[in-house]
């Protein structure tokens, strides 16, 4: 314990990230609230609860045709009626996720008992809006040093979307996928950073390959469309081991194999069940036509200035030093621009579900990306000019989202 529990473990750096999660979880609490009307029957999320409590009873698979369903009457989502019963976005580990906080629920999960358990199922995507800040920060931290891991932290925590994502405040559940899609990526890259060390790469690398395929899982199962991460891993391994590809290309498919394994086993290892579900998945709902629309360029927009004010003002900046400046051109800037950019034209691709997921998950790279410049710039000869611009975006945007918290619940 003691050999755990190391000054580099849990130092000043640590107190304060873990003073900045409290601060969201605060405000989280103060969204869950005054924003939040338990009371009032949501169907969607009605409809997620019971399907995976009839599935953690063993009655039915979640999300796939069932007599159980037909006899609770609850309402469907017209998308899951007009698939044959089956759910094209999400596996049954979505559902389960959602109703695990009400595993121990002795009362009836009726419209009329929902004020009772209707914030104890949002204790899931709470934690893991924690869950992916603790992660940004770490990610951040390692790659520029504690000013980088404090700014993406920041940015994080007072970031309208993230508080509303993991509140359900107005959104659909998207922070599970969110953060198993974070993990992916950079998960992947902490493997290839591994592939050159002299011991027995594939033995050696069984907690990560566990925790990449667990992240896969969790990002397919949350959202069928984040297939697109599997190619996108095993790209980020074969370019920084480019010497080891076959050692790469042993983890990459491990892990899919765990991840497989997963999503089977949310289908209670049934293949049949499971290959229809596979068939009716959605797995890349492109509109290509959204492209030719001015109006999805302006929705992006405006979900980008949703994600923070500070990003309206942080991202071209930031870019423009992307671009003119050749220091900040290296691989650990580069590669969550590239991710953060590959999820803003999905959702450009796709106008409606799940274009907000795509936007959601391009969130965290983009507060990667920000902090990865920043931290540059402070080691300039200007430093102190742009501390004082840090500072400044960072103190403003926290202002901006408590004034708007506070206004939320006034009539």
């Amino acid at each position: 314990m003691a050999k755990f529990l190391t000054r580099e473990r849990f130092g000043r750096p640590q107190v304060l990230a873990g003073f900045l999660l409290l601060a969201f979880l605060a405000q989280c609490g103060w969204l869950l609230a005054r924003g939040t009307h338990p009371s009032e029957i949501d169907s969607s999320q009605l409809f997620r609860v019971i399907e995976g409590l009839q599935q953690w009873s063993r009655e039915s698979v979640a999300g796939t045709p069932s007599v159980e369903r037909l006899e609770a009457g609850t309402p469907t989502p017209p998308e899951i009626d007009h698939n044959d019963g089956y759910d094209p976005h999400h596996s049954p580990l979505w559902y389960l996720l959602a109703s695990l906080p009400l595993l121990g629920w002795t009362g009836t999960a009726e419209a009329g008992s929902f004020h009772y358990w209707g914030w104890l199922a949002r204790v899931p995507y709470l934690i893991f809006g924690v869950l992916l800040g603790a992660s940004l920060w770490y990610v951040a931290r390692r790659l520029y040093g504690n000013a980088g891991g404090y700014i993406a932290l920041g940015l994080y925590c007072f970031s309208p979307v993230v508080l509303r994502s993991s509140t359900l405040y107005s959104t659909q559940p998207e922070m599970g996928a969110a953060w198993g899609a974070f993990g992916a990526i950079f998960t992947a890259i902490a493997v290839a950073h591994t592939l050159y060390a002299p011991r027995e790469v594939v033995v050696w690398n069984w907690r990560r390959i566990l925790l990449l395929g667990v992240s896969l899982a969790l990002a397919i199962g949350c959202q069928f469309s984040l297939i697109i991460l599997i190619p996108v891993a095993l790209g980020f391994m074969l370019y920084l081991a480019p010497a080891r590809r076959q050692a790469a290309v042993a983890i990459w498919a491990a892990a899919c194999g765990v991840a497989f394994l997963l999503l089977w086993a949310s289908y209670l290892f049934r293949p049949g069940l499971f290959w229809q579900g596979m068939r009716h998945a959605s797995f890349f709902g492109i509109t290509w036509q959204a492209f030719r629309m001015p109006a999805t360029y302006v929705r992006i927009l405006s979900q980008i200035g949703q994600c923070g004010p500070a990003l309206l003002a942080a991202i071209p900046a930031t870019l423009i030093a992307y671009f003119a400046w050749r220091r900040p051109r290296y691989f650990g800037n580069t590669a969550p621009l590239m991710i953060a950019a590959l999820f803003l034209l999905f959702s450009l691709a796709t106008p409606t579900y799940p274009g907000f997921g795509f936007q959601l998950m391009a969130v965290p790279f983009l507060f990667v990306f920000v902090a990865g410049i920043a931290a540059d710039l402070l080691e300039t000869p200007q430093h102190e000019l742009v501390k004082a611009c840090v500072w400044g975006l960072l103190l403003a945007n926290a202002l901006w989202n408590l004034a708007e918290l506070s206004r939320v619940g006034r009539p």
